[in-house]
């Protein structure tokens, strides 16, 4: 998935569909240093407890790493996750917004990591903070 300039467009168009979009994952920036985007929390993502489920803050964070690893790739190359990490410090409930961001840590020919700062709008805290190793995989030959 090579990402092109309009990249926030064409991601939302791209994941819609897909698990991302079920959730609500909503990219609003895409630039090679920076990935930004939201979840607004609907009843549907709330587990019994009250609270925001903990795979939903993942997927946000994951996806944003996807998004941006895919502006880094050479030609015909693709990816796969080879590990992630997500410390959660607060959540968030139905009717608020939780917003993250992505940063590059590395971006090398093999791997690159991201990290990415959740928070929720609502409270002004820090929800999660997630780690993740993306391995570049080369073009089939």
């Amino acid at each position: 998935m090579n990402i092109p300039d309009d990249s926030a467009a064409s991601l939302n168009a791209f994941f819609g569909p897909l698990l991302p979009g079920l959730l609500g994952v909503t990219f609003d920036t895409c630039t090679d240093t920076e990935v930004t985007g939201h979840l607004d929390v609907t009843q549907q993502l709330i587990a019994g407890t009250g609270f925001l489920f903990a795979p939903a803050v993942i997927a946000l964070a994951d996806v944003l790493c996807a998004g941006g690893t895919g502006r880094h790739l050479p030609e015909g190359a693709s990816f796969t996750t080879l590990e992630m990490k997500t410390n959660f410090l607060a959540s968030a409930r139905d009717g608020e917004r939780v917003t993250a961001r992505a940063t590059p840590v590395h971006i090398g020919s093999t791997t690159q990591v991201w990290d990415v700062t959740v928070g929720n709008d609502a409270t002004g805290r820090t929800m999660a903070l997630f780690r993740c190793t993306q391995m570049v995989l080369g073009p089939r030959r």
